[in-house]
């Protein structure tokens, strides 16, 4: 039988600020911003317009952590413009390091790192992992990809400084990831959500029953997913599946975690970034649980400080005290990016949002494809997925229909469904494309 039970606790990895009361937390914040905001007065023009424009022409115009909301938003589309070095406030000679984000949408964002960034990083993520449930001693089987995407070089590092060992087998090459699972005894597993359930296929196709790995620990970031799928990859790979939120912009994974204990939101480590919720319309800074585009300012970068900078990443805030003893806010309700999100026939839908749905039927597996198109005037949305077993056409024509009801009594929407025999739509070695836009360019 599956088991989740969480690992023993081990106490925190930094514990006087992971713990640290609300009042002084924000006096830290405070003090740290106003180091940022000198840095990008000195060196980074575009940064230092908005601050200027909003009355702050010092470090000490910044009075209170209030401040801040008069300063203008900064944005992905700036980061492009600027590529590749351009918003970098020290010497090229002193980035020791460069890392840079997809670029799916256009040119990709460039990030460098000094080496106080890149050690500032390191114990990020030892304090990220240490609360997802990793331990000294214990062996990390690294999925993720190694290059310019910052997944693999963060878990790797952040595992060699807090004494775990690492095996950097990176992306790919599914069955030799069976292999060394098996034969190196991985107690934890990184990648991508989506490639783990690859990795799970993989492990059954092979023979292998995954109650007999020594498994304990998934931690999964790069992609949105939902509860469905956490409690998919913890009956099929027979651990506690843990959530990492990152971005390049900020340093890569390491901005959020949630804690192994109570998996109920994503604690961020507030020493370092400041976090905002805005109405992603008109820009309003939003209270605690209410939800909008998540917005961050960095405390402690050198390399490439960035002033109340939108995600594109929709989610809550939340500062109730966690069951775990940290007092950080936890980030909640993650469900993607707002360019991710396409207005079908007046409704907004995220793929979380289908994918929330779909896992909740019987009989069918966690893969799917979205697809937008636009025949006439209207947009249409079909959905492509796959049932667990080889049954008859009519068998999936029946699930199809189960769907498209579920999906109308639920979202008010009529979509396409198409149920497609196992192994049917291709698989992903890193982060999963859920949607395919073909509709015309503008």
């Amino acid at each position: 039988m599956p088991t989740t039970a969480a690992p023993e606790s081990a106490g925190m990895w930094a514990p006087e600020v992971e713990t640290l009361d609300r009042d002084a937390l924000g006096e830290l914040q405070l003090k740290r911003l106003r180091t940022t905001v000198r840095r990008v007065l000195a060196a980074q023009p575009r940064g230092a317009e908005r601050l200027t424009d909003a009355g702050i022409a010092a470090a000490e115009d910044i009075r209170s952590l209030e401040d801040l909301r008069a300063v203008g938003f900064m944005t992905k589309a700036e980061l492009r413009a600027a590529y590749p070095f351009g918003l970098f406030t020290v010497p090229r000679e002193e980035i020791v390091r460069i890392h840079a984000s997809s670029g799916t949408h256009g040119k990709p964002t460039v990030v460098g790192y000094t080496r106080a960034d890149l050690d500032n990083w390191t114990d990020l993520m030892a304090r990220c992992m240490t609360t997802a449930g990793v331990r000294p001693g214990m062996l990390v089987h690294n999925a993720n990809g190694y290059g310019l995407f910052t997944g693999g070089f963060g878990f790797h590092q952040g595992a060699e400084r807090l004494g775990a060992t690492i095996a950097p087998v990176s992306g790919g090459f599914t069955a030799r990831q069976v292999m060394m699972l098996h034969d190196l005894g991985g107690d934890v597993l990184v990648s991508t959500p989506s490639y783990a359930l690859t990795i799970a296929a993989a492990i059954r196709e092979a023979g292998i029953d995954p109650a007999t790995l020594p498994l304990r620990l998934g931690l999964f970031g790069g992609e949105p997913w939902t509860e469905q799928m956490r409690d998919r990859l913890d009956r099929e790979l027979c651990f506690r599946a843990v959530n990492f939120f990152g971005l390049s912009e900020m340093c890569g994974p390491g901005v959020a975690v949630e804690c192994v204990e109570q998996r109920h939101g994503l604690h961020v480590n507030e020493d370092h970034f400041l976090t905002e919720v805005i109405d992603p319309e008109d820009g309003r800074v939003l209270a605690p649980g209410a939800e909008g585009e998540l917005v961050f300012t960095t405390l402690t970068k050198e390399a490439l400080p960035l002033v109340r900078y939108r995600t594109g990443d929709i989610g809550r805030l939340s500062t109730e005290p966690c069951a775990c003893g940290r007092t950080t806010a936890r980030l909640e309700g993650l469900r993607g990016r707002i360019d991710d999100m396409v207005v079908i026939r007046g409704v907004n839908v995220y793929p979380s949002n289908i994918e929330h749905l779909l896992l909740s039927v019987e009989g069918i597996a966690p893969h799917y494809r979205l697809t937008v198109e636009r025949p006439d005037v209207l947009d249409e949305l079909t959905l492509e997925c796959e049932a667990v077993g080889r049954g008859d056409e009519d068998g999936r024509r029946a699930l199809a229909e189960q769907i498209v009801a579920r999906l109308r009594e639920h979202m008010g929407l009529r979509i396409t469904v198409l149920v497609h025999e196992p192994d049917s739509l291709p698989r992903s070695e890193g982060k999963a494309i859920r949607l395919v836009d073909r509709r015309p360019k503008a």
